[in-house]
């Protein structure tokens, strides 16, 4: 029976032809006795050592083309692919990417009609470009994002990734980004793998055995942090305690965006106990809570006792705290989003931040007006995983300052014309500044209006009640 199986897999692990279109040699990742589950190993297939130089030069005009991000944005090979678009005279080469924290060289304008970027989240990496029409953005759920690769709505040619080096069995990791990364390179027909050493191993979905690649590359190179610098002000850490004080109990399982104000909350956490993690993203300030014994995830349902995440970003000492961490499982986003997961933890207290809020309630949090900012992420899983907490005793928070830098009001009587709804005025419950808490679920557009003015800035609430009277034909009430 074995010899029969191994017969099987190796039929099935059949080599692709070379097309026209891309030249390239793959492996089918279709398999009849398995799914296209990367972890166990392929009898006889080992990748191929090259240079970073010989793994991209597989890529030609007209690929698709996967790049891992966040932490484990591997840079060398995107530099090496620049470099290879441009000495091969290559076009039409789509990048698939979601939240890469580094300077890509493929989205300045010298490489126009070689790549076009495709991301599913805007970064600093391509903000400018994407608003220059020189790439292209994706709306979409974070939760989302692998099904248009399982869906084959998005055939993948080629993925670059980052993994650890691999251990006495020949598995690795994907590190710190697990989220849609998994999905991308179980479905890729080519797999290109940078083995760095400075790349945390971590617990969870990330565990691929390498003969799932059909190339590795070895460079030793540091990882790229995430806001390493930042300070909170007055004003965050004000918004913090507010929503440490008022809003999150103990027992509740946590979910924070990116931002100074979730980390601001966190640091006003220290007296809490048995929070739990199950969060979409991991930072540096977790560490503190659970050093201190205030996260200890024993409440939770799912996964109790471990910190769930998708991905994490931060600095050196997160990637050295995660490395062999079996308290810290990084999962697919598919499930780590996934609303009906997410509802099952108790007390979830999902916090995200937005760019701008009307007096209604609609919240933006992907654009300026038609000016394309982030994405859409993961605010509208997570907040409706908390409104739908099983238990009850969800939490789902919007938190911004009252005011931009420049001393205009967020709390606005209608959005920039062209801004985008992240979240619609349904979904939203509870809003916080500096100045307080809006209570909005089951009020009235009246009545959200008086919420939300009472907490925008006082140099601003005399406008804000004439324009909610404009548009309301009434004076807001509670």
């Amino acid at each position: 029976m074995a010899s029969v199986l191994k017969n099987a897999v190796r039929l099935a692990t059949k080599t692709l032809h070379e097309s026209s279109k891309s030249g390239v040699k793959a492996t089918s990742r279709f398999f009849h006795f398995y799914s296209p589950e990367p972890c166990h190993p392929i009898p006889d297939k080992l990748p191929k050592w090259m240079s970073a130089e010989e793994a991209v030069s597989v890529v030609r005009s007209g690929m698709k083309v996967f790049v891992h991000g966040g932490a484990a944005t591997p840079m060398p090979l995107v530099n090496a692919l620049a470099q290879h678009g441009l000495d091969s005279d290559l076009n039409g080469i789509e990048i698939m990417d979601m939240f890469l924290i580094c300077q890509t060289p493929y989205v300045q304008p010298e490489y126009k009609g070689i790549f076009r970027s495709n991301s599913f989240f805007i970064g600093d990496n391509c903000r400018e470009a994407v608003n220059d029409g020189r790439a292209d953005f994706v709306p979409i759920f974070l939760s989302e994002i692998p099904l248009l690769f399982r869906r084959n709505l998005i055939t993948l040619d080629v993925a670059l990734i980052s993994v650890s080096s691999p251990d006495e069995h020949g598995f690795c990791t994907l590190g710190p980004s697990v989220d849609c990364a998994r999905a991308a390179l179980q479905n890729a027909r080519y797999i290109i793998a940078l083995v760095n050493p400075n790349m945390p191993r971590t617990f969870g979905d990330g565990m691929v055995h390498m003969s799932h690649f059909d190339a590795m590359v070895q460079e030793d190179y540091a990882l790229p942090e995430y806001n390493s610098n930042r300070t909170t002000s007055e004003v965050e850490q004000q918004i913090g305690r507010i929503i440490a004080t008022n809003l999150v109990q103990d027992g509740a399982t946590l979910q924070m965006g990116i931002g100074n104000i979730p980390d601001a909350v966190i640091s006003a956490l220290w007296s809490h106990r048995d929070l739990g993690i199950h969060s979409e993203m991991l930072g540096d300030s977790m560490i503190d809570l659970v050093e201190r014994g205030a996260i200890t995830n024993a409440g939770k349902n799912i996964h109790p006792g471990k910190i769930v995440g998708g991905f994490a970003v931060g600095t050196k000492r997160l990637y050295e705290y995660m490395h062999d961490n079996p308290m810290i499982v990084m999962l697919d986003i598919g499930f780590v989003n996934n609303t009906s997961i997410i509802s099952q933890n108790p007390k979830v207290t999902a916090i995200n931040s937005c760019i701008e809020i009307d007096l209604t309630g609609q919240v933006c949090a992907d654009s300026i007006g038609t000016w394309m900012y982030s994405g859409v992420g993961g605010q509208i899983d997570f907040l409706r995983g908390a409104a739908l907490s099983m238990d009850g005793q969800g939490k789902p928070i919007i938190a911004l300052p009252s005011t931009t830098q420049k001393g205009e009001s967020k709390i606005v009587p209608v959005l920039k014309a062209g801004a985008g709804v992240t979240t619609s005025r349904a979904h939203a419950h509870y809003i916080v500044t500096e100045y307080g808490i809006a209570s909005l679920f089951g009020k009235n557009l009246r009545q959200r209006a008086y919420e939300l003015i009472k907490i925008a800035h006082p140099d601003h609430r005399e406008t804000l009640e004439k324009e909610a009277f404009a548009r309301l034909k009434c004076m807001p009430s509670p």
